[in-house]
C-alpha cells in the first residue's frame, strides 16, 4: 500500500506533526512548518519563551526520544542527489506502535515525575510562578492520549462553574483544519460555557485550488461544519449575541492569505483577559487525536501581562473572522463519498 500511494496522500495514515525551534535557552512552540508561506501570508501561532533551560531540555530530550522509532537521515553520496534514509533490522517501521508506546510513556515518566492521573506537571513556570507551561502528548495510534485528558479534565472543572448565565466563562477555540474530534465536539455541546470558533473559509484552506481530489478537501471541510451546526443546533447551543452565549462558528478569511493557527483560550468571563491558551500542533480533529503525533502545552496563568497577551493575539486572529457561510455552501456528492471513506484522516 505504501507504494501505491502518492506521497501527498500517504501522511493520512499517520504523520509526525510537532513543530519546535530552539537554540541554547530559547524555545519557540509553533504550528507552523516555516516554510516560505508562513512568513508572507499564511497565519499561525508563535509562543517565545525565553531563557528557559528546563523547557528547552525537554524539547530536546522529547526529540531525541522520537528519533528511537524514527529514520536516520544521511547526506546525499557522491554519486546521487537524493539523501539516504536508514531504517534499523529490528523493528519494521510498520509495525512501530509497541516500541513508540514504550518509548513515549518512558519519556514522560522520566521528564514528568511528579504526574498525576489527570495531568501531567509542570514543565516550566514564571519567576513568580504565576505562570504554569504544561506539556501535552497526543499520539493516538501508540496509545498516548495526553491532550485528550486534559481536555476532559478542563471541561470537567467548567462544568461545575456557573456557566449557564450570562458572564459564565468564555473559550475561543480555533483550527485551519476544522472537524472536532468527537470526544471534543462532545465536551463543547454539553458544556454551559461558551465558545466561539474560528474555522479556515474554503480559500483560507491551503489546498484550495489543488488539482485532483486534494482540490475537494476545503469543501469537504464544509461537510464537516454543516454536520457540526447540525449538531450544536440539535443540543440547543445555538449562539445568543446578546448574552454571549452558546457556540458561535466564525470563518477566517484575508485577502491573499491562508489560514494555520490552532489552538484554545479560556477567560473566566467574555470581558476578562484569557487565564489559559493550549497552542502547539494539534487541529483537535479526529485525525490529530487518533492517527498523527501531536505535543501540544496548556498554558495557565494569573498574570495580568500575559492574559493581555493573550487576549491581543486571539482578538488580532479575530480580526479577520467572518459570519460563517457554510450552511449556503454545496457539497458534490463526490465529496461526500470522500469523506465518507477518509473523514478521520482529515
Amino acid at each position: 500500500m505504501a507504494k501505491l500511494v502518492p506521497p501527498r496522500f500517504n501522511e493520512g495514515w499517520g504523520t509526525w506533526h510537532p513543530k519546535i525551534y530552539g537554540v541554547d535557552d530559547e524555545v519557540m512552540l509553533s504550528g507552523a512548518n516555516l516554510n516560505t508561506s508562513y512568513f508572507t501570508n499564511r497565519q499561525d501561532r508563535y509562543i517565545h519563551f525565553s531563557e528557559q533551560p528546563h523547557l528547552a531540555q525537554y524539547c530536546f530530550t522529547f526529540l531525541e526520544a522520537a528519533a528511537g522509532f524514527s529514520h536516520q537521515l544521511f547526506p546525499p553520496r557522491p554519486t546521487t542527489e537524493e539523501y539516504g534514509l536508514y531504517w534499523g533490522k529490528a523493528v519494521h517501521p510498520h509495525h512501530i506502535e509497541s516500541k513508540a508506546h514504550r518509548i513515549l510513556s518512558t519519556f514522560q515518566q522520566d521528564n514528568t515525575p511528579t504526574s498525576t492521573p489527570t495531568l501531567p506537571p509542570c514543565m516550566w513556570q514564571s519567576p513568580q510562578h504565576d505562570t504554569l507551561v504544561f506539556p501535552l502528548i497526543q499520539a493516538g495510534q501508540f496509545g498516548i492520549r495526553e491532550e485528550e485528558r486534559a481536555m476532559n479534565a478542563l471541561f470537567n472543572e467548567l462544568s461545575s462553574s456557573k456557566s449557564s448565565q450570562s458572564g459564565g466563562p468564555l473559550i475561543d477555540l480555533t483550527s485551519g483544519y476544522f472537524g472536532l474530534y468527537k470526544n471534543y465536539r462532545d465536551l463543547v455541546l454539553k458544556s454551559e460555557a461558551s465558545c466561539r470558533i474560528i474555522a479556515a473559509s474554503p480559500k483560507a484552506n491551503g489546498f484550495y485550488g489543488s488539482r485532483g481530489v486534494s482540490g475537494r478537501i476545503p469543501e469537504g471541510y464544509t461537510l464537516l461544519e454543516q454536520r457540526f451546526m447540525k449538531a450544536v443546533h440539535s443540543a440547543g447551543r445555538d449562539w445568543d449575541p446578546s448574552r454571549t452565549s452558546g457556540v458561535q462558528l466564525t470563518e477566517w478569511e484575508r485577502e491573499g492569505w491562508t489560514y494555520h493557527a490552532k489552538g484554545m483560550w479560556l477567560r473566566p468571563s467574555p470581558e476578562a483577559d484569557p487565564i489559559m491558551s493550549l497552542f502547539g500542533s494539534t487541529n483537535l480533529n479526529s485525525r490529530s487525536s487518533n492517527i498523527d503525533t501531536e505535543l501540544s502545552f496548556m498554558l495557565i496563568t494569573s498574570s495580568s501581562s500575559v492574559g493581555r497577551q493573550l487576549r491581543k493575539e486571539v482578538d488580532g486572529i479575530r480580526e479577520y473572522a467572518q459570519p460563517w457561510r457554510g450552511a449556503e455552501r454545496p457539497v458534490r456528492l463526490g465529496t461526500k463519498a470522500l469523506v465518507s471513506i477518509v473523514g478521520g484522516m482529515l
